[in-house]
């Protein structure tokens, strides 16, 4: 199986190459003076690289022996003559209206149209950035850009997601150095909607095991929209603070990672709710898929995004912290969010299944931020009782499957798939006072649990209890959400601080559920809550209690009888 896909990786880059490739160049303040469809075979598309720049995107995403490229003609708006002619409006299909008494309108291949005429002097007129997305259900949450309804005509096969063009008129405005700071709310409560695993892909992608608020099977449907709609259900509900993505946006060997992306972000931003994001496995996974660095590029740019691509000395794409901070004007922070990149499979022909661990680089910088955060605060003396610590990641450390596991909320519904090796990051995250790890990967596994305390080294009292290892459950109908014959319903999880008393609950929202599911506090005044733990220390006193009232009747009664 791995010879055949690197042959198909060889033919592709083949195919690849054998059309000649424009790569975009950086054109300082662009205009765009015209564009074209190339098709080959049977054209060549001879055109000037010079002026003539290519988006890299197959119209046909990779699926015939024909590719299809959008050129774009490129010129610096400050190098324009009197005479030039710029793209000033672009349709796509139907002629556009009064064609006969309008002539200023011209046709391009794929149904295209484009209207040019001399620059007026006002850039917002111009268009200056045209861009591709795929599918009937593509949306562009990019500020300024229009997305066209109608897609190119290019008589692709009907299962291939159709193309369509998104214009940008203008300037995009840039987005600000100074992004909005995280703060909680004026009651001290700070809530965060945890979406895991939506498995969005390029077109509506297929759902094969959904199933009804009763549990019966629904039959095959299309997947992205219901997960789509499912996002915003819960976003309405809950209206966080903070929706984390905690990886695999994206399905694996899916043809335009950027369609995809969009899907998962848009009902986010339209509600402008900050976001952030780690990588799962799946995202970067694919001969046609963007890098981690391409996606979080174009999450940065986003607008609510607090994506970070992290330290580059350190492994992975997507180590990085956010502070949530006191109500304004203060800034004071209460909570530390942590963000790692849990990488992907171990490259291997013999070890299919093996996960890469967090690394060695990864875990020194979690300690030296969270060390450098303590001891800020410890510097200023800022008198807050509490500090509440919470990381997210995509697979799970190998802990979340120990044997030893005290699982207090939710259900374990398939075995834990995390790395084979263990590089003790869980051990750091205890030392460093985290409440929580939240993670994701394994659908429908969705608990909540607790290991037992360690016992200190150099004395018998036992350290406090954590962190917390939670699943968020499978969100996305495109991705699996079945474990043998039995199906279980899309889930996320909620997580909310409430800073002024230091508690941390959580719950789950669940398809057709009205109401909060195996809500869980897990932290109380800034300390873990044991609660299992405690009740059964509560158990033996009571039942050591009982024996001594029982073993002293006992004696009394020996004692009466040896009396009489």
């Amino acid at each position: 199986m791995l010879h055949i896909l690197d042959l198909i990786r060889s033919l592709t880059s083949e195919a690849a190459t054998a059309f000649p490739s424009h790569t975009t160049a950086v054109v300082p303040d662009p205009v765009i003076t015209d564009l074209t469809v190339c098709i080959s075979p049977p054209s060549t598309c001879e055109l000037d690289p010079r002026v003539w720049h290519r988006v890299e995107k197959d119209l046909y995403l990779y699926t015939s022996k024909q590719s299809a490229w959008l050129y774009v003609a490129l010129t610096n708006e400050k190098e324009l003559l009197a005479e030039d002619l710029l793209v000033t409006d672009i349709r796509v299909g139907e002629p556009p209206p009064n064609l006969c008494l309008d002539h200023s309108w011209e046709s391009r291949p794929g149904g295209i149209w484009v209207l040019r005429s001399k620059f007026s002097g006002k850039i917002e007129q111009a268009v200056t950035e045209v861009d591709v997305l795929f599918g009937v259900d593509a949306v562009d949450p990019r500020p300024q850009w229009n997305l066209m309804r109608s897609p190119l005509q290019l008589n692709a096969q009907s299962n291939v997601p159709v193309a369509r063009l998104s214009v940008l008129h203008g300037r995009a405005k840039p987005r600000p150095d100074d992004r909005a700071a995280l703060r909680v709310r004026e009651d001290g409560k700070f809530k965060i909607v945890q979406i895991s695993d939506t498995h969005m892909v390029t077109g509506v992608g297929t759902c094969n095991d959904a199933i009804d608020a009763r549990g019966d099977r629904l039959p095959e449907s299309e997947a992205d929209p219901l997960t789509v709609d499912f996002i915003g259900k819960i976003l309405d509900t809950e209206k966080p603070d903070l929706v984390i993505l905690t990886g695999d946006q994206l399905h694996h060997d899916i043809s335009d990672s950027q369609s995809a992306l969009f899907k998962v972000v848009a009902p986010i931003i339209e509600r402008s709710t900050p976001f952030a994001a780690v990588f799962g496995n799946h995202d970067s996974e694919g001969i046609h898929a963007l890098s981690r660095t391409a996606q979080m590029s174009i999450l940065q740019n986003l607008p609510f995004s607090l994506c970070e691509s992290g330290p580059e000395q350190i492994d992975g794409i997507g180590n990085y912290y956010l502070q949530v901070l006191a109500p304004a004007p203060s800034q004071l922070p209460l909570s530390t969010l942590y963000f790692l990149d849990s990488h992907g499979r171990v490259p291997s022909k013999i070890f299919n299944h093996a996960y890469e661990p967090i690394e060695q680089s990864q875990i020194d910088w979690f300690v030296s931020a969270s060390q450098a955060q303590r001891n800020a605060r410890e510097k200023n003396d800022n008198g807050n009782r509490f500090h509440l610590s919470l990381a997210f990641l995509h697979i799970p450390l190998p802990e979340f499957g120990d044997r030893h596991l005290s699982i207090r909320s939710g259900h374990r519904r398939e075995p834990t798939e995390s790395p084979s090796f263990n590089s003790h990051f869980y051990d750091a995250l205890a030392k460093e006072g985290i409440s929580a790890l939240g993670c994701g990967h394994d659908h429908v596994n969705d608990f909540c649990a607790l290991l037992p305390r360690r016992m200190q080294q150099n004395d018998d009292k036992s350290t406090q209890p954590g962190p917390w290892l939670c699943y968020g459950g499978g969100s996305g109908f495109g991705g699996y959400c079945s474990y043998g014959r039995k199906r279980f319903h899309r889930r996320m999880r909620v997580w909310e601080l409430d800073t002024s008393i230091g508690s941390l609950k959580t719950w789950k929202r669940v398809e057709y559920a009205m109401d909060r599911v195996d809500e869980l506090v897990l932290v109380e005044s800034g300390a873990v809550v044991d609660i299992r733990g405690e009740g059964e220390e509560g158990r033996r006193c009571i039942v050591s209690h009982q024996v001594c009232i029982i073993f002293v009747l006992i004696l009394l009664a020996s004692a009466t009888f040896l009396l009489s």
